[in-house]
């Protein structure tokens, strides 16, 4: 088996030091960067490092100050978040300088990581972003700052907790007395401290540099905790794909501070681990699933936009959740969407045509994808549905509420059951979605875009649909009240009107006032004619993305559609008088 010792080493200079860089793996494939935090050196990362080694070209280096690399003169001011990047640019220029690579880190080196991420020099150089045990410093501040302005008793046991877990972080801005224990006592007890408290498997970790990699160390805290805190930066928000691992017995970290997490990595993907702080030891083979599968997730949905992607600067990686996913228009609009790179939930009563259209949309470039069985009436299932996704995946950046069911038959003839089961799916449905994840996008305060599949019955009126068409008249109305209201925090809401679209909306339309077998009869003669117009589901998803991009209010599909559009401006006299024609069915 390939161990740490098989490495390629290299020397590079950067910065008035020079690192010492590892290297296994084919140099061909896709870069995973891997950086340690403190008091490691890079052999934190052996175990994980070798089981990525066959897939990728794993890259480790010793942070200045530590293991094989040296140390900055003076050490004061030698360890900010600035020279850290521009070692970090200096590793990556010199392993993989045509391409961007995978970044991940551990603790200090998570710390550190944020910073490369979020800072505009390092733009189109870094694919992806793991992290865990490490917040960003920027984010940290604004955390805290935003519970000292706003003390409510759980803020401020927030804020208490993290202190008291943070209680390392002061001693390490006292002078001389860390260098004095590391150097000293804690030094040498520190392997046998790490198997008792953290379950640390013995071996060649920590290496005998760990009491000046720590003694140098200290300067991290010293030279970025105070200044960042007190003055974090206001746009710190990582430019690419971020998976966040939480180790849930951390014991130095909270997972509160992860809460508003969105709002800084809009791309985010979370994930937690029950252990404790030194996951890259005790956890090595989850960890090197996790990274391998979220890299190869961003590979391929980047060599897909790259192909096929019309919009794929504009979702890739974005979080786009559909209703009535399960085929037709819902189907193809959650392909749609994969084929940009965006990671789709899919959301369908039947479960497992939920779950094909995930599968699908895997294979047509998503970098995720997952099925959730709902029925979109239910609105203690919707609830359930908002809080498993954002604890999940994150805050929906792009909502499709498309699910609906179809009614046909005259006024008289409809019952109330009739009345209440379209108005359930078709009208609540959408209430539920824009009311559930539509907070949550607003809370967020990182914008984004709800979409409503209304009808051209929304607004053409028919002697066959009064309940089918009062319900989509009021998705329209709702949509246009909620776009005003949303305007303001930059979240766009769109009504689409399709016409007649060949879907399965006609094979489970129910015809009110007739028995079963006319039912049926009727059902087939409407998906016949359906099939005649043969319009596909594939151009109105292919209309939805282009109106999230331009954020139109009312978008007709269809040319019939259009044109009743047209008449109701124009001649709605001639909308009307089609509505007393009888339809052929």
């Amino acid at each position: 088996m390939t161990t740490l010792k098989d490495a390629r080493e290299r020397r590079v200079r950067t910065g008035g030091v020079e690192l010492c860089v590892a290297e296994l793996g084919d140099a061909g494939q896709p870069t995973v960067v891997l950086v340690h935090g403190y008091p490691d050196s890079k052999e934190v990362w052996s175990e994980v490092a070798v089981r990525l080694a066959d897939h990728f070209h794993v890259v480790l280096y010793d942070v200045r100050g530590h293991g094989r690399s040296t140390a900055p003169r003076p050490l004061r001011g030698g360890f900010t978040l600035e020279k850290l990047t521009d070692d970090f640019l200096a590793v990556v220029d010199a392993v993989s300088p045509d391409r961007p690579v995978h970044l991940v880190g551990h603790d200090w080196g998570s710390v550190q990581a944020w910073e490369f991420v979020t800072v505009g020099r390092t733009e189109g150089r870094i694919a992806s972003f793991t992290s865990m045990s490490g917040p960003s410093l920027d984010h940290f501040g604004h955390w805290i700052k935003s519970r000292v302005r706003r003390p409510t008793p759980r803020r401020v046991g927030q804020l208490l907790g993290q202190g008291a877990r943070s209680w390392y972080v002061y001693l390490l801005h006292t002078p001389v007395l860390p260098e004095m224990a590391w150097r000293g006592p804690l030094g040498s007890r520190w392997p046998s401290v790490l198997r008792r408290l953290e379950k640390v498997p013995a071996g060649d970790y920590p290496t005998s540099s760990l009491p000046s990699d720590a003694a140098h160390g200290a300067w991290l805290y010293r030279d970025n905790v105070r200044a960042r805190l007190r003055s974090p930066r206001p746009d710190a928000r990582a430019h690419a794909p971020v998976q966040l691992v939480t180790p849930l017995g951390d014991a130095f970290l909270s997972q509160r501070l992860y809460d508003e997490l969105e709002q800084w990595a809009p791309r985010l993907t979370r994930r937690t681990l029950p252990a404790g702080h030194w996951i890259p030891r005790t956890r090595p083979d989850q960890l090197a699933a996790w990274i391998a599968e979220f890299a190869t997730d961003v590979e391929r949905g980047r060599q897909e936009r790259q192909a096929t992607g019309r919009y794929a600067d504009r979702f890739g990686g974005q979080l786009v959740l559909v209703t009535g996913a399960g085929s037709g228009i819902g189907r193809a609009t959650a392909l749609a969407f994969a084929g940009c790179g965006a990671r789709v939930v899919a959301v369908d009563r039947d479960g497992e045509a939920a779950a094909r259209t995930a599968e699908l949309a895997r294979l047509t470039g998503a970098p995720g994808a997952w099925a959730e069985t709902v029925d979109v009436s239910d609105e203690q299932a919707m609830e359930k549905l908002a809080e498993r996704v954002a604890a999940e995946h994150g805050v929906v950046d792009v909502l499709v509420n498309n699910a609906g069911i179809g009614l046909s038959g005259s006024f008289f003839a409809t019952t109330p059951d009739d009345w209440r089961k379209v108005l359930d799916v078709n009208l609540w449905g959408v209430i539920h979605g824009c009311r559930l994840f539509g907070r949550q996008m607003a809370e967020r305060g990182q914008g984004g875009h709800i979409v409503n599949t209304a009808s051209a019955a929304a607004y053409q009126p028919s002697r066959a649909l009064p309940a089918y068409s009062t319900s989509k008249a009021a998705v329209l109305m709702l949509s246009e009240c909620l776009r005003a209201e949303l305007a303001g925090q930059d979240i766009g809401v769109t009504a689409v009107c399709p016409g007649i679209v060949n879907t399965g909306i006609t094979s489970t339309a129910t015809f009110a006032g007739v028995d079963a077998q006319e039912q049926q009869r009727r059902r087939q003669r409407a998906t016949r004619l359906y099939g005649l117009r043969n319009y596909p589901p594939e151009k109105v998803a292919e209309a939805i993305l282009r109106a999230v991009v331009r954020n139109e209010a009312v978008v007709a599909v269809t040319p019939e559609a259009r044109g009743a559009r047209l008449l109701t401006r124009w001649a709605p006299g001639a909308l009307r008088a089609l509505a007393r024609v009888k339809p052929p069915v």
